[in-house]
């Protein structure tokens, strides 16, 4: 018999609005989205690169959900940042990330840093700059002047009024709501991929209440 996701996240989902969930930072928070900006559901994942369940969801959840729903359009998803310590290798990976997305490598860095699977030091982010040919002077200042921390934080205190004390924390919500509303739920940890793909559908078929959403 298949696990009642449903009722263990019954027990565990916390209903929330918080205004500017979706919001944009100066320098372009689009950055830290992937899929199309007007798929109808979209996710939010509060993470810190140095938690081993954040890492779980990016090895394990994360590639079939990007291929079943971001890369399908009915999914937009978000990158928020939720260090577990105000400084550290957590911290400094936030802003390593940010830092490659100045120079538009967000993504790569993200992911590369999750790749490394928890060994994160300033030798580590140098190479990965390096291997992603970014402008390593840049790369180095912005390491260095602290740009980013306010915003990295405003990203935990966000997470932290839905709620969530650790990492990951997911937040799913249809698009057009944008502060999240009635339909929004909070998953508060690594969940095996069933419990996303469940609670996906069931916001797709409010999209789109005559169908299905297709495989």
């Amino acid at each position: 018999m298949a696990a009642p996701w449903s009722a263990l996240l019954a027990c565990l989902t916390l209903l929330l609005s918080v205004g500017g969930v979706l919001r944009n930072d100066a320098a372009g928070a689009d950055l830290r989205v992937r899929g199309n900006s007007d798929a109808p559901v979209t996710l939010i994942e509060y993470s810190d690169f140095t938690c081993g369940y954040c890492l779980k969801f990016f090895r394990e959840t994360w590639p079939r959900i990007q291929a079943k729903y971001v890369e399908t359009g009915k999914v937009r998803f978000v990158y928020r940042d939720y260090p577990r310590a105000d400084q550290g290798p957590g911290l400094d990976a936030a802003v390593a990330a940010r830092c490659a997305g100045d120079q538009g490598r967000y993504w790569a860095m993200h992911d590369r840093l999750f790749a490394d699977g928890g060994r994160l030091d300033a030798g580590t982010f140098d190479r990965h700059a390096k291997a992603l040919g970014l402008d390593a002077a840049s790369f180095s200042n912005c390491m260095r002047d602290g740009r980013h921390v306010d915003s990295i934080f405003h990203d935990r205190q966000e997470g932290t009024s839905w709620g969530f004390r650790g990492t990951p924390g997911f937040v799913l919500m249809l698009t057009r709501d944008g502060r999240g509303g009635d339909a929004a739920v909070t998953i508060p940890g690594a969940f095996p991929y069933q419990v996303f793909e469940e609670e996906i559908e069931r916001l797709l078929a409010r999209t789109h209440p005559r169908g299905k959403s297709g495989a």
